[in-house]
């Protein structure tokens, strides 16, 4: 070859042979490779990452010819009230190179930010002596960025776990920090993959690798033993399925919400009287005050629960996969307890965004110690199909080909694979000031109306037609009118979320069909609204009862806002409304509830449009009051000096109210009667469920408010007569109640 170079250009012949120097150099490098064991170093800081690292050490200590393990240990690890957890460490037989003291107590913001702080002042010392070619970090705790944040700065590379997943606390902007320092990515789902893509990661250096706990658990949770655990920890008459784990943690952004949930939660468990085995919170702020809430309710000396510091991981597994229900906010629930399908019960907001399996009822608000216990009712004893969303159980063989591939002749500095960006990025700026909205539909006896209706309850465009008499004709107005919208919606700057559909009649809200129809909407029972219109619009729909609407829109925009009972009573063309208990619409059995207009109120009253006699809407309707104007102007009893009705006007409920003001002492009789006969209805209904608050909404409101409330002095119960009662400030309850189904519900699963 030599021979033949000497025909060859000079230039070429150079190029020939720094070809072949760098092919040798690369094979040299490859050798040496081979023949040098990786230094990996592993930091674990707590009881929960040590269950994802601990199969990783395991499969490195397994290959001594390749790896050279080293690990650090710090954090709550080594903090008595955590259970000294380092020691299930030196009984996994692993050499603990260093152990770091680095927590500074106090459980508060201002400790976490001097722990961090503490651990930058001594890993220095530790890394420079231990020198690893790797150091492996899982997670997102405040210890594990201070890590990240050292070995960045020493130029060590970084294998960070299960980054790219996404939460709902200050946890998240931890992980995604950690992720931004490290060099390498073993994350758990395709999604968490995306997410670091769309992060700038380099896509060659993320691996999908699955949960390495997941390794352990999918083939160890049917261990022969598992009947002795439960009776280890919970107690000899204990059987399987049949009690509780649960495992709070505070949330750091919302320390007193996340306490307040910690509170309603053992409350709920109390009441729900099953043996539970509670594991104490980790170290956050804010896990003082949940301990002392927990000692203050006496739950280490109850005899319904097993409180306890830390289970070895490895059992622990057992005692979830065995549950009859897994309670809290811990990340096991919503991630390793799906592998066994055990039930979980999420409470608020700290895993917010975590991929879920189909085990897992979220509890986001949970503002209520019955909303806790109903979730319990729901899911306790229960059993659903094992979900792999994070792991086949391969992750650590994965994991270890990963570390062997990394070249330690590469260039340290990370690359970030920035997206092209347009010279012109002016148009962006109409997706940013985008307002989410929602089309609210109200169908009355009269008109039918379509409303494009903002977040905030700002009506941006309002469309009113004429309601057909016809179910055809009906369908196809509510869908021009609506196409109209949603075009209109464009130059607005709207997105359309979904379509909300108020409606007189009685409502099966969950299959959004029209069960029964008022008498003054024809061809209107037995409809199904929801498929036809979400079917041509591509938009989910959502469909309630005008009543119910109103409820929603006072708990969201009105006086109902914050308020956890109050009652809502439409008063116009008849009387309707709707009941919030606990902060939730009550629908009944047979979505019957809350047809307040039909209250008994007089058992030799007026006939009421359903039938029955002596109801509030026979006395105290809008058709009520015409039929007693008309009967008044009948008898020459109505008009008085100044007043008159033109021959081609009907006599109404105004003609009454104006006659009234005037003096007319029939017309004050009839009001009179019909405000003494809708106290007499609220009364029952404080006697009944015991609102907090009375919301009066409709047209004729303010004339009804004043005898209301004297009803209510005189004839109601001492312990309900300071109950408070207003009349609303909205003008489109209908529509805004209905947008609210839209606006509350599009964008995001609750309980």
């Amino acid at each position: 070859i030599n021979a033949n170079l000497m025909f060859f250009p000079v230039a070429l012949q150079e190029l020939y042979f720094l070809r072949m120097q760098r092919a040798e150099e690369k094979m040299e490098r490859l050798e040496n490779r081979m023949k040098r064991r990786l230094r990996v170093c592993v930091a674990t800081c707590n009881r929960a990452d040590y269950s994802k690292l601990a199969p990783i050490m395991f499969g490195l200590k397994a290959q001594p010819e390749l790896f050279e393990l080293e690990v650090v240990v710090l954090g709550s690890h080594l903090i008595d009230d955590y259970g000294n957890t380092f020691r299930m460490i030196e009984q996994d037989e692993f050499d603990i190179g260093s152990k770091l003291h680095t927590i500074v107590r106090g459980e508060d913001e201002a400790a976490m930010v001097e722990s961090v702080g503490l651990a930058l002042v001594k890993l220095p010392d530790v890394l420079q002596r231990l020198a690893p070619d790797v150091l492996v970090v899982h997670g997102d705790r405040f210890d594990a960025l201070a890590l990240a944040t050292a070995a960045a700065l020493m130029n060590i590379r970084i294998l960070h776990l299960e980054g790219g997943e996404v939460s709902g606390t200050i946890d998240d902007s931890i992980r995604h920090a950690i992720s931004k320092l490290a060099h390498y990515h073993a994350v758990c789902t395709r999604s968490a993959e995306s997410h670091l893509i769309a992060m700038c990661e380099d896509h060659s250096r993320i691996l999908l690798a699955g949960c390495p706990s997941y390794d352990k658990l999918l083939s160890a949770h049917q261990r022969d033993d598992y009947t002795d655990i439960i009776k280890t920890w919970l107690g000899d008459d204990v059987k399987e399925q049949d009690y509780i784990v649960a495992l709070q943690h505070p949330v750091t952004t919302d320390i007193k919400n996340s306490i307040k949930i910690y509170e309603l939660m053992l409350d709920a468990l109390i009441s729900f009287k099953k043996r539970t085995l509670i594991l104490f919170p980790n170290i956050d702020a804010g896990s003082k005050e949940m301990v002392r809430v927990m000692r203050k309710k006496g739950i280490e000396q109850h005899p319904n629960f097993r409180a306890v510091k830390h289970v070895p991981f490895d059992q622990f597994f057992q005692l979830v996969a065995h549950a009859g229900c897994m309670v809290g906010n811990s990340s096991c629930g919503v991630r390793e307890a799906g592998a066994f399908g055990t039930p979980v019960i999420n409470l608020g907001t700290r895993q917010t965004g975590r991929e879920t399996g189909e085990n897992v009822l979220h509890v986001r608000d949970a503002d209520t110690q019955n909303k806790i216990y109903h979730a319990l009712e729901l899911q306790f004893g229960k059993r659903y199909p094992c979900s792999k969303i994070y792991g086949d159980g391969n992750a650590v063989p994965r994991i270890l080909k990963f570390l062997q591939s990394i070249d330690l002749s590469e260039p340290l500095q990370k690359k970030f694979c920035f997206p092209a960006v347009r010279e012109n990025i002016s148009q962006d700026i109409d997706h940013i000031l985008e307002t989410q909205s929602a089309l609210a539909v109200d169908l009355g006896g009269t008109n039918l109306r379509v409303a494009i209706i903002s977040m905030k309850g700002k009506v941006m465009r309002k469309y009113t037609q004429p309601n057909p008499k016809t179910y055809e004709e009906r369908i196809e107005l509510i869908l021009t009118m609506c196409k109209q919208a949603i075009a209109d919606a464009v130059h607005l700057n709207c997105r359309i979320l979904g379509v909300g559909v108020s409606t007189g009649g009685r409502v099966n809200p969950q299959e959004g069909i029209v069960l029964d129809s008022t008498k003054l909407i024809k061809e209107w029972s037995s409809v199904d609204l929801r498929a036809p219109v979400s079917r041509a619009l591509h938009l989910p729909v959502w469909v309630d009862n005008d009543g119910n609407c109103a409820a929603l829109a006072e708990k969201k925009f009105g006086h109902g806002s914050g308020v956890e009972n109050f009652v809502t009573i439409i008063t116009g063309t008849g009387i309707g409304g709707g009941i919030i208990q606990h902060g939730e619409l009550i629908h009944g059995s047979t979505f019957c509830a809350a047809e307040l207009g039909h209250i008994m109120v007089s058992l030799e009253g007026p006939e009421c449009s359903c039938g029955s006699h002596g109801c509030i809407e026979a006395f105290s309707s809008g058709l009520a009051l015409q039929r007693e104007a008309k009967r008044l102007h009948d008898e020459d009893l109505l008009l008085l000096d100044g007043m008159s009705v033109n021959n081609k006007e009907q006599v109404n409920a105004v003609h009454l109210i104006n006659a009234a003001r005037l003096g007319n002492r029939k017309a004050e009789g009839v009001l009179h009667t019909a405000g003494t006969a809708l106290g007499v209805g609220i009364v029952n209904i404080l006697h009944t469920v015991n609102p907090s608050l009375v919301i009066l909404s409709g047209v004729l409101a303010q004339h009804y408010v004043t005898p209301v409330q004297q009803v209510i002095s005189q004839r109601a119960l001492s312990s309900t007569r300071d109950i408070k009662v207003v009349t609303s400030d909205l003008e489109e309850p209908a529509l805004l109640g209905a947008a609210s189904m839209v606006l509350d519900y599009a964008t995001r699963r609750t309980y």
